[in-house]
């Protein structure tokens, strides 16, 4: 055996003795301060009873259960979390209710976290299909909200998630606009964790359904190991809260916002399971749903945040599954957190209020999927606000949908007119495209017949896609009504008719069967809406297949297609929507018409001759001479190319 092997076995030998007596030194202070621990405290070693005269100064106070934990247990937690969190691990759990006049909030002492939400002013469907119950945010077992740290405990570092403690609370303390809700985690002699939350009695639309959560580090830093963040998990799953589920599945996700943008981010829909990782700091996170939305406000941003969910089943009475990770930054100088949730309805008036901590919008309106670019601008300065305005007035959403789309019409009715005249110019002049056509019969002389076509319009004052470009004009305005209404929570619950739910689709029959692309239920609106739309296709092609004969290759497509892909698709759709289209195409009939009754055909020739006769008078300008030259020069080079062809 050499030398090294001799030393190595001398010094472990020397190692293992150390730690030998090490260790018994360790057991027996160990059961020393176990004994001590236990005589100290004798009631952790009985069932926990919830103290009377708690319960009578804070009757929001109710106990939720108790823990008898054994001694070995008890002994094991205590060397390895502390006195603090030994004791807090296994009290019991308590509730706390607090509410003001548009929701109920129970706080759980179990980690401290919000554990159920009811709002006053919704109901939702039930399974029996009748909309009766009230809204809860989420299902209250699947509630969790956990932060997670390290904290020293001799030389070994322990993490602690909350979501294991059990928090002591104080009693609701009452002022003239708030109820404030603290609980604490003690963790060592003079250090806790508390939480604080507000929930408001001020009648304002900003503040609401706004919680204000505050976290703060009492005397924490001297037992808070090394680390530069608090990891944040926050997750629920939330109820099937509307009539049709794909509908709503449609609008159900999870949306937030990185700070500085003007846009929300989104893991769009699907009917799985869905996940991102987002490495760049966020501002808010929102468990959103067609109607209602949970958020998460980070008054001083996260540093990432990983989200995801899960589809539930559509016979479940559940939606989604959500969940986040989070983190926020950590010092040893760090003293508080400061967030907010909002539990409530995606109401634009509400959500365009609530700002961040230098009174700049959180952006939270755009939950409400109202298009982006012109269609998000045509949705928030023309459609919201005449649609609040009129509200303002008129009970009935009927006629206000009604008075909308005459006003929209109105709006737009210059564009109609315009595009009829296009098109009464274009059965004028058809004629003389059709003799263009006999001149030019073979595809050779496309070019020539193409050249001269745009002479002819230009004589007449014709722009090819005059018709054509009021119609794409108007386009926004219709997407937007297309977002508005399925997303509009001022629909919800508001009856016309036959339809009892104009946010939702209107059933005059249940099916026993399910039709493909179609559905299990027959709308009346949507079979009404297709039938309007068959009228005013049919119209349309009739006034735009004689002035232009390469329309009449698309009548069957135009005519019997787009009504029955219209019914299919809107027959899920809300009934609000579908009403409003239906009402979009009798009105633009009826404009139509009347434009007919109106305009004189031979009025329009005469001052198309008019213009034409000025048209030859008029010079030239440098942009047309180069155009002329231009074809003549592409005509060149076309008959010399077939001159070679020939040749060969």
């Amino acid at each position: 055996m050499d030398k090294k092997s001799i030393i190595g076995i001398v010094l472990i030998g020397i190692l293992f003795f150390g730690f030998t007596i090490y260790s018994s030194r360790q057991q027996q202070k160990y059961q020393e301060e176990l004994a001590a621990y236990q005589a100290a405290h004798p009631e952790l070693t009985q069932p926990v009873v919830p103290d009377s005269s708690a319960v009578a100064a804070a009757p929001v106070v109710e106990s939720l259960g108790a823990a008898t934990p054994d001694s070995t247990r008890l002994a094991r937690e205590v060397a390895v979390l502390g006195d603090f969190l030994a004791a807090a691990k296994n009290a019991a759990p308590q509730e706390i209710v607090v509410e003001n006049d548009v929701m109920k909030v129970r706080f759980s002492t179990g980690g401290g976290i919000v554990r159920s939400v009811t709002l006053k002013d919704y109901t939702r469907y039930g399974r029996q299909g009748e909309r009766n119950e009230p809204i809860e945010m989420f299902v209250p077992e699947s509630a969790k909200f956990d932060l997670s740290f390290f904290i020293k405990n001799g030389l070994n570092n322990v993490k602690v998630n909350t979501s294991e403690y059990t928090f002591t609370a104080d009693p609701v303390v009452r002022t003239d606009t708030a109820q404030i809700v603290r609980m604490r985690l003690p963790v060592a002699e003079g250090a806790a964790l508390e939480y604080r939350y507000v929930v408001y009695d001020e009648a304002t639309p900003s503040r609401d359904y706004l919680v204000d959560y505050t976290v703060r580090l009492v005397g924490m830093a001297p037992y808070m190991a090394n680390q530069s963040s608090i990891g944040i998990a926050w997750s629920n799953t939330s109820y099937r809260n509307e009539r049709g589920f794909k509908n709503e599945n449609m609008y159900t996700t999870v949306a937030y916002r990185v700070p500085g943008e003007g846009s929300i981010d989104d893991l769009s829909m699907s009917e799985g399971a869905k996940e991102e990782k987002i490495s760049s700091s966020v501002e808010w996170i929102a468990f959103k749903q067609q109607f209602f939305s949970s958020v998460l406000i980070a008054r001083d941003d996260f540093l990432y945040a990983d989200v995801a969910y899960d589809t539930a089943s559509p016979d479940s009475g559940l939606i989604k599954a959500f969940s986040a990770a989070m983190a926020v930054p950590y010092t040893a100088q760090t003293e508080q957190y400061d967030f907010s949730f909002y539990f409530g309805p995606n109401k634009y008036a509400v959500l365009k209020k609530i700002d961040d901590a230098q009174g700049q919008s959180l952006l939270l309106d755009r939950l409400i999927p109202m298009g982006w670019g012109i269609i998000g601008w045509v949705s928030r300065w023309l459609v919201i606000p005449v649609f609040d305005f009129l509200r303002q007035y008129i009970p009935s959403f009927g006629w206000i949908i009604l008075i909308l789309a005459i006003l929209i019409k109105i709006i737009v009715s210059p564009l109609t007119y315009k595009s009829y005249i296009s098109q009464a110019k274009m059965r004028i002049i058809k004629p003389e495209i059709d003799a263009l056509n006999a001149k030019y019969p073979k595809q050779d002389d496309a070019m020539k017949k193409q050249q001269e076509m745009m002479a002819l319009y230009k004589k007449a004052g014709i722009n090819p896609l005059g018709g054509c470009i009021p119609m794409l004009i108007q386009l926004p305005i219709l997407i937007a009504m297309f977002r508005f209404f399925p997303s509009s929570i001022e629909l919800r619950g508001q009856s016309l008719w036959w339809a009892h739910d104009l946010s939702s689709y209107d059933s005059i029959l249940n099916l026993p069967f399910s039709i493909p692309f179609y559905g299990d239920h027959v709308s009346l609106f949507a079979l009404l809406m297709a039938l309007s739309t068959f009228g005013f296709s049919y119209m349309s092609y009739q006034q735009t297949a004689s002035a232009q004969p390469q329309m009449a290759g698309m009548k069957f497509m135009m005519v019997y297609m787009m009504p029955v892909f219209m019914l299919c698709w809107f027959n899920d759709y809300s009934s609000g929507l579908c009403y409003y289209y239906l009402l979009f195409n009798l009105l633009t009939i009826a404009q139509t018409f009347l434009i007919r009754r109106m305009v004189d055909d031979g009025k329009i020739h005469a001052v198309m001759e008019a213009n034409a006769n000025k048209a030859k008078n008029k010079k030239k300008s440098k942009f047309q001479l180069r155009y002329e030259e231009l074809m003549r020069q592409q005509e060149a080079q076309s008959r010399s190319g077939k001159k070679g062809t020939k040749r060969k």
